[in-house]
Parts: C-alpha cells; structure tokens; sequence
C-alpha cells in the first residue's frame, strides 16, 4: 500500500543508534525521520507516513488548525494506553 519513499523499521530488531531517540521513546508514540534528519511524532508523524499512501490526502485535515489540538490530545491518549498495555511491564523489567 506504501510507496518507496517510506521506510518501516522494526524498531525491536534495530541496532543502537546515537542519532535515534531511546527504543522506550520510540515505543511511546509514532516517529518518523525526515529525509533532512529531524523527527516528526505523533499525529505529524502519522499524516507524514500516509502521505506515501494512495489514501495519504484523507488524512490531512487532522493537522487542520481547529482540529489538530483536539486529535492530538486523542491521539497522546491512545498512545499511553497502547504503550501501558503493550510495553510498560516490559520496558521496566528491562531497566532493572
């Protein structure tokens, strides 16, 4: 469905990388690395990485200025919860 502008990496197979955030960073919230190396997260990083879609133009009203503060509380929201049940037993046994 993607196109080959856009790279998917599995970021629990990835080796370390000093230029990347912190792997439990990454589990937090979507990121998407721009061609000039800087990083989207969130919602941006999702309307980016759809941009590479066929279906990429549906997405671009939730960075609309009335509607963006709104999706991205939704959206921090569901990120919490989906790292609290994925990852956060986890991610903790890991530091200790």
């Amino acid at each position: 469905m993607k196109n080959e502008g856009l790279e998917l990496i599995d970021i629990h197979a990835m080796e370390p990388d000093a230029d990347l955030p912190a792997p439990d960073a990454l589990l937090r919230v979507l990121h998407l690395r721009t061609p000039d190396g800087s990083f989207l997260k969130g919602v941006d990083a999702n309307v980016a990485a759809w941009s590479f879609t066929r279906i990429g133009p549906f997405f671009k009203w939730m960075q609309w200025p009335i509607i963006a503060p709104v999706f991205n509380i939704f959206y921090t929201r569901w990120a919490h919860w989906r790292y609290d049940r994925l990852y956060s037993q986890s991610c903790s046994a890991r530091e200790t």
